[in-house]
């Protein structure tokens, strides 16, 4: 019996060509990685026109035709990790520049980088403090009673505890990706909160290092976050427009701001652990968070496949409030695909400013400031607490829009 020949012509030729190609794909890629890049993020040009201690202010002024603009602004609320520049990835991929044309004016909170005498602000002091502070100078600016909220995911958090604290200051309220339900099995991220020991880790960082909390999110899925996507980068190392999106992204997710101590330590217990807000038993700066006073119209958006913030974390915040005008909208993405993928680019933005203009009143109108963007005092709001309230640094200065201009 006489032993299979091995086909060597075959697969030295093969080999040839496999080598052709690398080396093709090598010289394109030395091309593209030694052009120049265009990388930045958050193009969109903005008025920075707010500031109190690390939080920052920005506005965008909508790009539409007079007859198709909202006419109440709508305020976005991000989360503390990450940074708001998510929603303005790059030209032609950015949520605020798709807002802007369907008729938005956006103010979005820049909540900054904590430092070292951050760590003692809860969340009394970013919802009753700095949310209330900005809503308020929205507010006056605008010779109106109450504001569009928008908000995502822990932000979306602050953004309900606000507005059933502060329910006549907000005429719709938007939440995305947004947990409100904390008692649920989906998603590595709760399970694991259940046994965090915040007091611990508070203890021993002070502030929580965003770095710290990023890598703990890659390794909810490992084999994704951290091997397979620099896997299709090395397969697509050729293709700029691949190269210089993959960049972006990566900047962002790794432009971590830490999280101020005592608010990682409350947001971990009463809702990872005791999951005090859908219950309507959490208690913000002396005052009980009832979500039944959530009277006004709510859209609550999130992903199916979010494995961060699962549908079941989101799902039961419609079921739970006092309004009569809800709606519920799953898309069938992720936690960041909502914002960045080119197809729900196209259905999330226009959804929302098209709900918002069905539900535009004439609202009653308030004196206009003067232009000058005049703080109030930074006494807080009736329920802060005395301790809190030493514990924020005075408030600066606010500069009038003109003098903060800012574009990039």
């Amino acid at each position: 019996m006489t032993s299979p020949k091995i086909p060597v012509d075959l697969i030295l030729a093969k080999l040839a060509e496999d080598a052709q190609r690398v080396g093709e794909r090598a010289s394109k890629a030395s091309d593209v990685l030694l052009e120049p890049m265009q990388t930045d993020l958050a193009t969109t040009p903005y008025e920075m026109v707010y500031e109190e201690d690390r939080v920052r202010l920005k506005y965008y002024k909508s790009t539409a035709p007079e007859e198709k603009k909202v006419p109440t602004p709508l305020l976005v609320v991000y989360a503390l990790i990450n940074r708001e520049t998510m929603l303005d990835l790059q030209p032609g991929r950015s949520v605020v520049e798709r807002m802007l044309a369907d008729g938005l004016d956006i103010y979005m909170i820049d909540w900054g980088y904590p430092g070292r005498k951050d760590r003692y602000l809860t969340i009394d002091d970013h919802v009753n403090g700095y949310m209330d502070n900005v809503v308020d100078f929205i507010r006056q600016r605008h010779g109106i009673d109450k504001v569009n909220l928008m908000g995502i995911c822990m932000g979306g958090t602050f953004s309900v505890i606000y507005s059933a604290l502060h329910p006549h200051k907000i005429q719709n309220l938007v939440t995305t990706v947004t947990p409100t339900n904390f008692d649920t099995d989906q998603g590595l991220l709760h399970l694991w909160m259940r046994h965090v020991d915040a007091d611990k880790m508070v203890d021993t960082f002070a502030n929580i290092p965003g770095d710290f909390l990023n890598f703990g999110f890659l390794l909810l899925n490992p084999a994704r976050l951290m091997i397979d996507k620099y896997v299709g980068f090395l397969e697509n190392i050729d293709n700029k427009n691949f190269v210089e999106n993959f960049i972006r992204m990566e900047k962002w997710i790794f432009d971590s701001p830490d999280v101020p101590g005592d608010t990682f330590r409350q947001f971990v217990k009463d809702c990872y652990q005791k999951n005090l807000l859908i219950q309507s038993k959490m208690v913000v700066g002396g005052q009980r968070v009832d979500l039944k006073k959530l009277t006004m119209p709510l859209l609550n958006i999130y992903g199916q496949y979010d494995h961060l913030v699962p549908p079941a974390a989101c799902e039961r915040l419609t079921g739970s409030v006092g309004s009569k005008d809800t709606e519920d909208l799953c898309l069938k993405t992720g936690h960041i695909g909502i914002y960045v993928s080119s197809r729900y680019q196209q259905e999330f933005a226009p959804k929302i400013a098209n709900w918002l203009r069905q539900r535009e009143t004439a609202p009653p109108k308030t004196p206009k400031s003067n232009g000058k963007a005049t703080r109030k005092a930074a006494s807080r709001k009736p329920g802060a607490t005395p301790k809190a309230r030493a514990r924020r640094a005075p408030a600066k200065r606010v500069a009038s829009a003109k003098s903060r201009h800012t574009k990039k």
